[in-house]
């Protein structure tokens, strides 16, 4: 039941999928007490579904792995789907991915296994209301705790929400804009910036990194992904005196085998760390199956600054787009931080494009449903 007097029960777990979690965008600040971050392996997926429900991007939702959970209705509740694709059904209807949806009390929700993509996200209006434990509602399997008891869902499970004054039926209709989540290329690019121990590697073995062709192999969960290609050689050994691991650190074994680090990552390591992934890239990650190509390239410090920027300013413009900016033409600017951003409006529910002014002029086209 319901973990606080003012929450609403939201679904009973009917069957609890592969590996379905409670997440949210992280628990930061306690890594140097050796706590994990945590949080969504997608965390782009996670923040479009709350945001297509006008919840706090970092409410917590469900994060199901390769294949999800069967869900009952215990009210009336508008849900987002974001992700992989489930084939989710309602009472065995398919339902759309990316669209705000109605589900009414006694429904079932059923997601399936995945034919795109690793993980998929479901945000209900008002957010997932288990405990907030250092800061965050997410599970960190590797310690226990946070979600539900610390662990994955099983079957009786309740899951309650913070209860939402709009009715629940009052967004349906609402979907992302065509092509704003893109899918995994055949060969995924990803994004790096080097160091934090560089030097610890000859220049051959820098060249094969960001030259070569990897794959991701069986062995990659919530911690980690190894890959397999040419091994990227050491000047003089893997080893170094441990230290912090950054989200996306790229750690180079003995083997010379690179793994990359994710969200239950632990805190520190010993081995030499090469490259740390981009940040948009990293929640690319979260979506590859065993088997991906992966290949690395070099961006510099600024060019990152400038990544993240773009990064934050679609997100921006989607929550702009929905808060009502397409209903005239023009022009507007937009300020984030520093940046400035012009987003260009077709008029009515027409088209809008998004540019980060000062940085770069590539913009993107994106159709408002």
């Amino acid at each position: 039941m319901s973990t606080k007097a003012n929450s609403v029960d939201a679904f009973e777990v009917i069957k609890s999928g592969l590996l379905t979690t409670v997440q949210d965008l992280g628990r930061i600040g306690y890594q140097r007490y050796g706590v994990p971050t945590s949080g969504a392996m997608d965390q782009t997926a996670l923040r479009t579904a709350n945001l297509l429900l006008d919840n706090e991007e970092g409410f917590a939702g469900l994060e199901a792995t390769a294949e999800g959970p069967t869900l009952r209705a215990f009210a009336d509740l508008t849900v987002a789907i974001v992700g992989a694709d489930m084939q989710p059904l309602v009472d065995g209807k398919p339902v759309e991915r990316g669209t705000v949806i109605g589900i009414r009390s006694g429904q079932i929700l059923e997601f399936q296994r995945a034919r795109r993509g690793l993980r998929a996200y479901l945000a209900i209006a008002g957010g997932i209301d288990v405990p907030v434990i250092l800061g965050s509602r997410s599970t960190c399997l590797p310690a226990a705790f946070g979600g539900v008891q610390g662990r994955a869902l099983r079957e009786g499970d309740c899951l309650p929400i913070n209860p939402v004054g709009r009715r629940p039926m009052a967004l349906s209709g609402r979907r992302l804009p065509s092509g704003w989540v893109e899918p995994i290329s055949e060969v995924l690019t990803v994004r790096v910036v080097l160091g934090l121990q560089e030097d610890r590697f000859t220049p051959e073995g820098i060249h094969t990194f960001l030259s070569g062709s990897y794959r991701l192999t069986p062995q990659m969960d919530r911690m980690g992904a190894r890959l397999q290609g040419p091994p990227i050689t050491h000047r003089s050994g893997a080893d170094i005196i441990s230290d912090s691991i950054p989200l996306g650190a790229v750690q180079v074994p003995s083997d010379g085998q690179p793994m990359i680090l994710l969200a239950d990552r632990q805190t520190t390591g010993g081995y030499a760390k090469i490259a740390v992934v981009v940040q948009e890239d990293i929640f690319r990650l979260g979506q590859t199956t065993p088997g991906q190509v992966i290949r690395f390239r070099q961006i510099s410090a600024p060019e990152t600054c400038a990544a993240l920027r773009a990064y934050e300013g679609r997100f921006d413009a989607l929550r702009q787009g929905w808060q009502g900016l397409p209903e005239a033409r023009g022009s507007y600017r937009l300020s984030l931080g520093a940046e400035s951003y012009r987003v260009d409006v077709g008029g009515g529910r027409g088209t809008y494009r998004v540019s980060l002014e000062g940085v770069e002029r590539k913009s993107e086209d994106a159709e408002e449903q």
